[in-house]
């Protein structure tokens, strides 16, 4: 194996979801059906076409029902096979047989930093990457694959990134570019959630990473910033002054699922693509949106 490999990946998923409450009071914002399959199960399935074989995912109190998804169900195994359903049978087995998973539970909420620390023990001395669960990425190759490839080829820490409207900089971690190819940056500089007048470029980090394991010396170091919490941003602007940074642009359609209104618009497509659903899916949307159909639902909602 080369000591570029990368194998193993951290999905971080303690976060409180207090953007999608009373929804996640007590279910895990992960668990969230984007149309038939939790938005983790998304981020588990991109790391394994990325060639992603160790999966770890940072939990908290919760959390469970995420490593009862990834578990096998006898009991519902059975209840299928009784009931002569063996393709579904099938998938369900399969969720188990993604990866290999580990749990480690972060017990406070300190950051996305803390998050990837946690998982310093079974990462090892290995380049590693880190998955964000709530962007959700559509594309012909896997994002994470893409990453992995730059990253074989430059041997540095290597960030996704895509472009966004100058005025949503604010939103995200913008990086300084120093243009290397097309779609590839040498990162001069990061800023967490800039004002736009601040904005190096729009340039934003969208929750997919390629780390060394160097960072972890880092983050032990890094003071806690807003909130409390240990940013890995500032423990990024780091590593880029002690060796080199790159940003790639993913090619694919990214869906920020994390809010409200995103995740009903990351629903919406997938429920389009879908094979069994799309095409009823979009005839209803089709009539919703014309002036008969608004003719229609004003009578039934009258009746």
């Amino acid at each position: 194996m080369s000591r570029y490999d990368v194998r193993k990946a951290v999905i971080p998923a303690a976060g409180l979801g207090t953007r999608f409450l009373p929804a996640t009071k007590a279910s895990p914002k992960e668990m969230l059906p984007l149309v038939d399959k939790p938005l983790i199960q998304y981020a588990v399935e991109e790391a394994v076409a990325s060639g992603i074989e160790d999966i770890i995912i940072i939990t908290g109190r919760g959390k469970r029902a995420i490593e009862d998804h990834f578990d096998r169900s006898v009991e519902l195994e059975e209840n299928l096979k009784g009931n002569g359903k063996a393709q579904l049978l099938s998938q369900m087995r399969h969720i188990s047989t993604l990866a290999n998973f580990c749990y480690v539970r972060q017990s406070e909420a300190l950051g996305l930093g803390h998050a990837v620390l946690c998982a310093q023990r079974l990462i090892g001395d290995e380049p590693f990457a880190v998955i964000l669960g709530d962007e959700i990425i559509d594309a012909p190759v896997a994002g994470l694959a893409q990453l992995i490839h730059a990253y074989k080829k430059r041997h540095g820490a290597i960030l996704g990134v895509q472009e966004v409207p100058h005025h949503d900089v604010s939103r995200y971690g913008i990086v300084a570019p120093r243009t290397l190819s097309a779609g590839l940056h040498r990162v001069e500089g990061l800023i967490e959630k800039p004002a736009p007048a601040d904005a190096p470029s729009n340039l934003a980090v969208i929750g997919r990473y390629v780390l060394p394991p160097d960072i972890f010396s880092i983050l032990r170091k890094t003071r806690p910033g807003k909130n409390g919490e240990i940013q890995l941003t500032d423990a990024l602007v780091e590593l880029a002054k002690k060796s080199p940074m790159f940003a790639l642009e993913i090619q694919g359609q990214r869906y920020d699922a994390g809010d409200k209104l995103g995740f009903l618009i990351a629903t919406v497509e997938f429920a389009l693509k879908n094979p069994s659903l799309g095409p009823e899916f979009n005839e209803y949307l089709q009539n919703r949106m014309s002036p008969s159909g608004e003719r229609r639902k004003t009578r039934a909602v009258k009746a």
